[in-house]
């Protein structure tokens, strides 16, 4: 239904003067039309460029644009002035009037001195690829904690990028600026510039404690699951790997599917059993990219500790994609910046089986010990991957062999959805139960229970 409403508004093939063919939707807040796509090959090997420049090309249409035209220029270091270099940008501009683009993207983040020169020489709008980031998460919040938490990674971007044009340069001041009118109208003032950058960081404080009381309800539901001690498994990722679709596949949680980067953002908590019955809580996280924005790891830190909190990561990657290895170091990069989160014990689950190339999936089983290989579209190795979860999450701490009376048939209960029940007898004294149980049931049946000599 998420995906109905989001493609419930979008342009008709045909109609538009503007473009040839989007059936991308019009919901967004920044619409990005015509590009010009730029990178710049500093390291690594020319696949690698291609690579990092065509998924700045998906980003660009999960944003709503039509790429025209993607240039990639050899450099040690981008150049400080203007990122590609005042010759290489005097060809960009003859590129976009050729073509006719509006808009140029840069694979990477512009100093807020090399966007202005670059747009100077370009004479189009330039933007870099943490804006254009910052832009899809702005389309795709959906409840009120991420979109505080898009919001203020927009204005962190923003604060040190303000431009005062003409009029707004001018300063804020009573009567003349000039001398001799008393008190109230010497100095300069304050520019209108100065105005705006007091207003976003009064906007920025307020959002920060908006989101601190978020998180306390965050951390609150986290606390009572915690302790009620039901283990917690994490899908982290890289984006569009299938992270959704695996929790559909393992819950039937009915989350927000789409062939697209960044399609789900807001966290997803859903409650699943093992193939042995224990309870276990299993959570969906935004997706990682390389060069993921500092300002949105920092803007949902709350978000991220639901990977740092868990007992288990299931660490999904694409098989299908060209680089998986670049998204397994990318996404671990990620998870270095999240306190606790190296940590925790790591399952790496290949998706997308049913389309991947069998060679990369035993290139990537072999460089990962612990690994699986799954479709979540099929359903394929789904049983498999439920086993090692068992397998891998905390084990109970007690076993216990006692007999329950019969009036407290709330405690046979609880072994059967907290532990793992090994056998239950019923004789004429109560139930004698054999199982494995969490540390809370076990004194509580250490106090109503009698235990029962192994035979």
């Amino acid at each position: 239904m998420d995906l109905e409403e989001r493609q419930a508004l979008r342009r008709v093939a045909g109609l538009s003067t503007e473009l040839q063919d989007v059936t991308e939707v019009e919901y967004r807040q920044l619409r990005l039309e015509r590009v010009v796509l730029v990178g710049v090959w500093t390291s690594g090997t020319a696949t690698d460029a291609d690579n990092s420049l065509l998924e700045l090309k998906l980003l660009a249409e999960t944003a709503g644009s039509e790429v025209l035209e993607g240039l990639i220029q050899r450099r040690q270091k981008p150049d400080p002035a203007t990122y590609i270099g005042s010759g290489k940008a005097v060809e960009v501009r003859d590129v976009v009037e050729s073509v006719g683009a509006d808009t140029v993207i840069c694979d990477g983040e512009l100093t807020p001195g090399q966007l202005r020169q670059l747009e100077e020489i370009v004479k189009v709008k330039v933007i870099d690829r943490t804006a254009l980031i910052l832009d899809i998460f702005a389309q795709h919040a959906q409840s009120r904690e991420g979109k505080a938490q898009v919001e203020l990674a927009q204005l962190q971007y923003l604060l040190p990028r303000l431009r005062g044009w003409g009029g707004n340069l001018s300063r804020q001041v009573g009567g003349r600026a000039a001398g001799g009118v008393g008190i109230g109208g010497r100095g300069p003032g304050e520019t209108k510039i100065e105005l705006d950058r007091r207003r976003i960081r009064e906007r920025m404080a307020k959002l920060r404690r908006q989101i601190g009381d978020m998180s306390t309800a965050r951390e609150t539901k986290r606390s009572h699951r915690q302790g009620r001690e039901v283990p917690a498994v994490a899908i982290a990722g890289y984006t569009n790997a299938g992270k959704s679709s695996l929790l559909n596949r393992i819950t039937g949680a009915g989350v927000l599917v789409e062939d697209a980067l960044f399609a789900t953002l807001d966290p997803t908590v859903r409650k699943s059993r093992t193939p042995e019955g224990r309870l276990f809580t299993i959570a969906d996280t935004v997706g990682f990219v390389r060069h993921l924005p500092h300002q949105l790891v920092e803007a949902f830190r709350s978000t991220l500790e639901e990977v740092a909190d868990a007992d288990l990561i299931l660490h999904v990657v694409d098989g299908s994609h060209p680089d998986p290895e670049g998204q397994l170091t990318a996404v671990r990069e990620v998870f270095a910046d999240i306190d606790g989160a190296g940590d925790v014990p790591e399952i790496v689950v290949v998706n997308k089986a049913d389309t991947a190339d069998q060679d990369v999936i035993d290139r990537l089983t072999r460089r990962e010990r612990n690994s699986i290989v799954v479709s979540a579209r099929t359903g394929a190795g789904i049983a498999e991957l439920m086993d090692l979860i068992e397998r891998e999450l905390p084990r109970l701490d007690h076993e216990v062999l006692m007999l329950v009376p019969y009036d407290r048939g709330d405690l046979i209960s609880r072994a059967h959805k907290e532990g793992e029940v090994l056998s239950v007898d019923h004789t004429g004294d109560g139930t004698v139960l054999h199982a494995r149980v969490l540390p809370s049931l076990f004194h509580e049946l250490e106090r109503v229970a009698k235990p029962v000599e192994r035979v």
